[in-house]
C-alpha cells in the first residue's frame, strides 16, 4: 500500500547572509522525525521527474526536501550562477539538520546542475550529510562550459533559456539555431535575444582563471568525508567530468570515503540516465533500463539507515560494456588488466575521406608520407553523435556519410577476427603541423559495422594554445611540427568480430565546440577567419598514434 503523504510548501530556509530560500517539503503521514533527502536546483521545486523521485522516496521512509537555489523562482537574492552553492548548499544542510522532523541524517540528490549543487559543498564536511548521488555532474565548468579552453558553444548558448528568476523556453523553436551558432563574434551573438552577463563571461574567459577556480572541486578532495555514488551515462556530455570526481573522491583522506565510493556508467546520454529507450543508431536493449530510484534507495538504506542492503559487499564499479550489451563489475577504474595499446596511423599521404588509404594497426610507421587537409572555419566538420549535450545529435550515430569529406581524414584498420573489447580512458597523440598561429585538432573513435555503418563510440579535442597550459595559453609556430596528446574521454566497447576499429582526425566538431578562426586572436571576441593548411605526420620519431585501453580476453 502506498504511504500518505504530507507536503508542506513555503519553507523558509535561511543562509548566512540573511537571504532566505524557497524550499518544499514531502515526507511520510506517519511519524515525526525522518532522515532528509535534499535537492538544490535552479529548475524550480516543481520538476515532474523530481516530484515522481520524491514520491518514491516518500514511500521507502524519506522525507525530501526540495529547495530553489538563490536568486531562482521562489527564492530570495541574486542568482549568481554556480557561484553561491557551495555556501548555500552548506547552510541548506546545517538547518535541516537541526529541524525537529529530521533525524539528523541528510542525503542529496539530482542530476546536472543538482548533481554540482550536491559536491560543492562536500568540504565544508556538514555533519549531517551522509550520501551522495551525484548525476551527470561536473567537476567545474571549464569541464562544461568550456573544455580544456574550447568553448562547448550548444551548452553555453543554452543560458539564453535559463533566464534571471525562471526558464524562458517559450520561444526556442522560433530561432534559427544554425544562424545563431555561426554569428560571430561569440561575445555579442546573443544580445539580440536576450541579456546574458554570465555567457560574456564565459566568453571572455578562455584560459583556467579564477572565474572557474571559485567554484572548482580542484584541489578539494581530499577534505570530503562523505561517500558518493557517482552515476552518468557513456554518451553523457559530463561523463569525463564524472570520471574526474570519481578519481577525485578516491583522494579523500577518509578511508571510508574511499572504500565506499561507487561509479555506475550505462549507455546513457545527459538527458536519459537510466533508460533503455533508443537513441541514436544503435538500440542497447531492455537490459540498458536501470531503476535510478530504486538505485538510490539502495545506497540511502545503507549509509543512512544502517541496513545491510549488500551494496557494500559489491565492486565499486559497475559498467555496462556497448557491442555485448552487458553490465560488469570491476574493483577499480581503470581496470587492473587493462593493456593500453597503440594503434598506429598509416597511409601514402592520402587518407583523406573514407575513400582514401588512411589504415590503422599496431605496426610503428617506418618512412610514410604526411597527409594534408584544409580547415575552413566557414564549413566546419558538423557535430554527429558523441557526447553532446542535445539529443539532436548526440549518442551511436553512423558517420558513413560525414566521412566522405576530404578534410577529414581516416584511418581504419583491418577486420577483426575475434573481436577486441576497449574499455577505460582513451588517448591520443598526434604529431602535426599548421600554418595558422592558433588551430584545432579533432579525433572520432568509430566502430564500423560489417554493413559500412560507422558508429561514433567516442571523441576528443584540443585547441593549439591549450597544448601545453590552461593556465597560460601560447601560440604556435606555423610550419612547426608539435606533439598533442589530448583524452578522447572513457568509454566500453566491445568491436564485435568481422568489424574494423577506425580513427578519424578533423579540425572541428561544430556546433558542440566553437570554430576556431585559425588567426590566433582571442577566440570569441572576433570575426575575422582563415583558412588553415593543415599536416598530419606518422613517421619514424612521428608516429602519431590513438592509445586505446584494451582488455585481454
Amino acid at each position: 500500500m502506498e504511504k500518505q503523504v504530507r507536503v508542506q510548501l513555503d519553507l523558509r530556509i535561511p543562509m548566512r547572509d540573511g537571504v532566505e530560500l524557497y524550499g518544499a517539503m514531502y515526507r511520510p503521514e506517519d511519524g515525526e522525525r525522518f532522515p532528509v533527502l535534499l535537492i538544490r536546483s535552479p529548475y524550480s521545486t516543481q520538476h515532474p521527474r523530481y516530484i515522481e523521485w520524491a514520491m518514491r522516496f516518500v514511500e521507502s521512509g524519506y522525507a525530501v526536501v526540495m529547495q530553489d537555489s538563490r536568486g531562482r523562482y521562489e527564492s530570495d537574492g541574486k542568482w549568481r550562477p554556480y557561484i553561491d552553492e557551495a555556501q548555500d548548499g552548506y547552510d541548506t544542510q546545517e538547518w535541516i539538520g537541526q529541524q525537529a522532523w529530521c533525524d539528523s541524517t541528510i542525503g542529496t540528490f539530482g542530476i546536472s546542475y543538482p548533481g554540482f549543487t550536491q559536491i560543492l559543498p562536500a568540504p565544508y564536511r556538514s555533519r549531517f550529510v551522509k550520501a551522495l548521488v551525484p548525476i551527470a555532474n561536473q567537476e567545474d565548468n571549464f569541464g562544461h562550459l568550456r573544455y580544456n579552453g574550447l568553448l562547448q558553444q550548444q551548452n553555453a548558448m543554452n543560458w539564453i533559456w535559463l533566464g534571471d528568476r525562471t526558464n524562458q523556453n517559450a520561444p526556442r523553436e522560433l530561432i534559427d539555431w544554425d544562424e545563431v551558432y555561426r554569428r560571430l563574434p561569440l561575445l555579442t551573438a546573443l544580445d539580440d535575444i536576450g541579456d546574458r552577463p554570465f555567457y560574456r563571461d564565459v566568453i571572455r574567459n578562455n584560459e583556467f582563471n579564477s572565474f572557474w577556480s571559485s567554484y572548482s572541486m580542484k584541489g578539494k578532495y581530499q577534505q570530503v568525508e562523505t561517500p558518493a555514488y557517482f552515476i552518468t551515462g557513456w554518451y553523457d556530455n559530463l561523463v569525463h567530468e564524472g570520471f574526474k570526481c570519481f578519481a577525485g573522491w578516491q583522494t579523500s583522506n577518509s578511508e571510508e570515503v574511499r572504500r565506499t565510493t561507487r561509479l555506475m556508467v550505462g549507455p546513457w546520454t545527459h538527458s536519459k540516465i537510466g533508460s533503455a529507450e533508443p537513441f541514436g543508431d544503435v538500440d542497447f536493449g531492455m537490459n540498458a533500463a536501470v531503476d535510478i530510484p530504486a538505485e538510490h534507495v539502495r545506497w540511502y538504506d545503507q549509509r543512512m539507515r544502517g541496513k545491510d542492503t549488500g551494496i557494500d559487499n559489491d565492486p565499486p564499479v559497475r559498467i555496462f560494456v556497448m557491442g555485448e550489451n552487458i553490465w560488469r563489475s570491476e574493483s577499480c577504474w581503470p581496470l587492473e588488466q587493462t593493456e593500453y595499446t597503440p594503434f598506429y596511423l598509416h597511409s601514402n599521404g592520402k587518407a583523406n575521406s573514407v575513400n582514401g588509404d588512411g589504415e590503422l594497426s599496431k605496426e610503428r610507421p617506418g618512412d610514410e608520407p604526411a597527409d594534408y587537409f584544409n580547415y575552413d572555419p566557414e564549413d566546419p566538420i558538423p557535430t554527429l553523435g558523441g557526447q553532446s549535450m542535445f539529443p539532436g545529435n548526440t549518442g551511436p550515430r553512423d558517420r558513413s556519410a560525414l566521412e566522405e569529406r576530404n578534410d577529414i581524414l581516416v584511418f581504419t584498420s583491418p577486420v577483426l577476427e575475434d573481436g577486441m573489447e576497449v574499455t577505460g580512458p582513451l588517448e591520443v597523440r598526434l604529431f602535426a603541423e599548421s600554418d595558422a598561429r592558433d588551430t584545432d585538432f579533432a579525433a572520432t573513435l568509430v566502430d564500423v559495422h560489417p554493413g559500412g555503418a560507422a558508429i561514433h563510440i567516442t571523441e576528443g579535442i584540443v585547441r593549439a594554445r591549450f597544448r601545453e597550459s590552461f593556465e597560460n595559453p601560447s601560440l604556435i609556430d606555423p610550419g612547426e611540427i608539435v606533439e598533442y596528446r589530448f583524452a578522447l574521454w572513457e568509454t566500453s566497447n566491445f568491436f564485435r568480430p568481422g568489424h574494423r576499429i577506425r580513427l578519424e582526425i578533423s579540425s572541428s566538431n561544430f556546433p558542440r565546440f566553437d570554430r576556431n578562426l585559425n588567426t590566433g586572436t582571442t577566440p570569441g571576441l572576433d570575426d575575422k577567419k582563415q583558412v588553415a593548411r593543415q599536416t598530419v605526420y606518422h613517421r619514424e620519431g612521428y608516429a602519431s598514434h590513438v592509445l586505446l585501453p584494451v582488455i585481454p580476453r
